[in-house]
């Protein structure tokens, strides 16, 4: 962010009604009028602030994340995996994954929405399984040469995509639960 004069109150309420704004009519068709419009902001003060749409709401995805991946420590992969597919409820995961299917085709368009969930939303929770991976390595638990560990990402959002593509369904806890070990754990040797 720039220079913040908003209250972290305010900020939260603003990410709440740009998410809500952009579930309703997709990235697309979201303004920053919009937006101005729905918090009562000025559009001069949302730019300020946030400097385009795009960092705007890939800011407010990062702050509806109830956690870090690598802000969870176990003691065990299996249960960091398990305990991060347990911070969601399943209501928040559909939501999730609404937003998440409106930003999709809007990435291949818009360079700079890609690269702000790059940088703001992907590369972090890339770090923070990462370091949840290299605990296991170094607990035993994985061995560092297994050739899966480059693909834990993958199989991740393979798993939620494929649910929606085959079943029609977005993930769920029980989904994502039995999903890690009929999955990413055998694949790790776990």
């Amino acid at each position: 962010m720039r220079r913040s004069r908003i209250t972290p109150e305010r900020e939260a309420e603003l990410y709440a009604a740009v998410l809500d704004l952009l579930r309703e009519v997709g990235y697309e068709a979201l303004t920053m009028d919009a937006i101005a419009a729905r918090t009562k902001s000025s559009k001069a003060t949302l730019y300020r602030q946030w400097g385009s749409k795009p960092e705007l709401i890939v800011r407010a995805l990062r702050a509806n994340k109830p956690v870090s991946i690598e802000d969870i420590d176990t003691g065990s992969l299996r249960g960091d995996l398990l305990e991060s597919a347990n911070r969601s409820d399943d209501c928040q995961m559909e939501r999730d994954a609404a937003l998440m299917r409106s930003l999709f085709h809007a990435i291949h368009e818009n360079p700079e929405l890609h690269q702000a969930l790059r940088q703001l939303l992907i590369e972090p929770e890339i770090t923070g399984l990462n370091e949840l991976l290299r605990r296991a390595v170094e607990r035993g638990e994985v061995a560092a040469d297994n050739p899966a560990l480059d693909y834990v990402i993958h199989m991740m959002v393979g798993g939620f995509v494929a649910r929606d593509l085959i079943e029609d369904r977005t993930v769920d806890r029980e989904f994502l639960r039995s999903y890690i070990d009929a999955v990413i754990l055998p694949a790790l040797g776990v």
